[in-house]
């Protein structure tokens, strides 16, 4: 009869990407989305993870799940799988046709609403066999997923804490205030985030990367914003200021590119936090798959330093 042990390692590469993307999401449901897997197949699969290993792996709580302790080991062992199974997939593919490499790349909000798409297009085009696994996360989510090897590749704003992440500056990424073209606040050529929390805001949807960032800012001055209509994507953001519905604080880079077609004007921010930069980061103790490589090797020839 086999023991415990032996029976918590017929877990296959699937269970361990699915717990894998349940603890990043903190939700079951979410996770089995990213893993691309029906709701009631992810739970019966861990449910036969727990009962192989005869105990918890995930926490279960009203707003979501998180991992034990026996979870975060195995997301811990997962996770070294998971990376070592791409860095196999990448090195071959450059030998066995159709092969194909998987590269997750994590970016905040204004890497992802500006130029970051069209950067890995051409990366995409003359690479037919790697894929890319884009996602939006808040900058400081990213970092703890590149250091624990959820994530090949991030790109984040300067004003976090990289920790021993490898850092390379890719280009200049102050947020502003953006406002209707005959708003009062025109006239100014700077202004605080304090002063502009008794405006009637645009924002963007709860949980989005940019969202959270504004949120954490507006805390320690003991008032949020009062937003008249949150909306899904920055493009929506930008046609609502310019309709005159409210005030907005966007990465600049995000305001000229919508600027021909929603006329804004902006305000510079004299925060110390909205003067930043976008930096791509990864981990320098894990060895970065070949496909990895190309695509940071790609992105720094596109960089504007």
């Amino acid at each position: 009869m086999p023991t415990r042990a032996e029976r918590a390692t017929r877990f296959d590469l699937i269970d361990l990407e699915l717990f894998s993307r349940i603890v990043e999401a903190g939700s079951i449901t979410h996770g089995a989305r990213r893993a691309h897997l029906a709701l009631p197949s992810a739970s019966a699969r861990i449910r036969l993870m727990e009962k192989a290993v005869g105990t918890s792996l995930l926490r279960r709580g009203r707003r979501g799940v998180t991992a034990t302790r026996a979870g975060e080991l195995l997301l811990r062992h997962a996770r070294t799988v998971l990376h070592q199974i791409d860095e196999l997939r990448g090195d071959l593919a450059q030998y066995a046709e159709g092969l194909v490499a998987t590269i997750r790349l994590l970016a905040n909000t204004s890497a992802t609403a500006t130029s970051l798409p069209g950067d890995l297009i051409p990366f995409l085009a003359a690479h037919p066999d790697i894929d890319i696994d884009l996602e939006e996360r808040p900058s400081h989510q990213i970092v703890r997923a590149v250091a624990e090897g959820g994530a090949d590749i991030g790109i984040v704003a300067s004003t976090v804490d990289p920790g021993r992440l490898e850092c390379l500056p890719l280009r200049d990424d102050p947020l502003v205030l953006a406002i209707p073209v005959g708003h009062a606040l025109r006239r100014r050529k700077r202004i605080a985030f304090a002063e502009c929390l008794d405006r009637p805001f645009v924002g963007l949807a709860e949980g989005s990367a940019l969202y959270e960032h504004l949120e954490g800012h507006a805390l320690p001055l003991g008032q949020r914003p009062t937003y008249r209509i949150r909306v899904p994507t920055v493009e929506a953001v930008c046609q609502t200021v310019a309709a005159g519905v409210g005030v907005s604080v966007l990465p600049e880079a995000a305001v000229r590119r919508w600027r021909d077609t929603y006329p804004m004007a902006t305000v510079a921010l004299t925060d110390p936090w909205a003067a930043r930069r976008l930096v791509l980061c990864v981990n320098p103790v894990t060895a970065s798959p070949t496909p990895v490589r190309l695509l940071v090797e790609h992105l720094a020839t596109r960089r504007d330093v």
